[in-house]
């Protein structure tokens, strides 16, 4: 089944996170992780981990797919969806976030293992640019 909220088609976007956790370089850890996001314009992008022998060096899949946003020609994130191995939805950590907040757009919504929420409800109190502007 299909979930949408308003024109966000989930089940594609989990396919695109699978389809890029496939891509995974995850010879450590063998913990392969896949993320895909909608941007407003419609176009879809996704990213993978990319693991380091030097372990701090290591790339989360949200990481790459920012990477990817940028090199695509920029954008803001709509939706977001970030798989594991097995498929299963994974919720990006405090650091990845961060860096999602930053590209969202202000109606950015995630999956997470209980469901959709926005970036709100997953970094509250977040800190921005526009936290930078206000100190100018």
């Amino acid at each position: 089944m299909t979930t949408e909220i308003d024109d966000v088609v989930w089940e594609s976007l989990r396919e695109a996170a699978t389809a890029a956790m496939a891509r995974s370089y995850s010879p450590y850890s063998k913990f392969p992780v896949g993320a895909a996001a909608l941007l407003e314009d419609g176009r879809v992008i996704s990213g993978c981990n990319v693991e380091n022998a030097s372990y701090g060096l290591t790339l989360c899949a949200e990481c790459t797919l920012v990477g990817a946003l940028q090199m695509g020609g920029g954008g803001r994130i709509r939706a977001f969806y970030c798989v594991d191995g097995a498929g299963a939805v994974l919720m990006p950590c405090g650091r990845c976030r961060q860096l999602l907040y930053e590209f969202r757009s202000p109606q950015m919504v995630l999956m997470t293992s209980h469901g959709i929420k926005t970036m709100d409800e997953v970094l509250p109190d977040a800190f921005g640019p526009e936290n930078l502007e206000n100190q100018q």
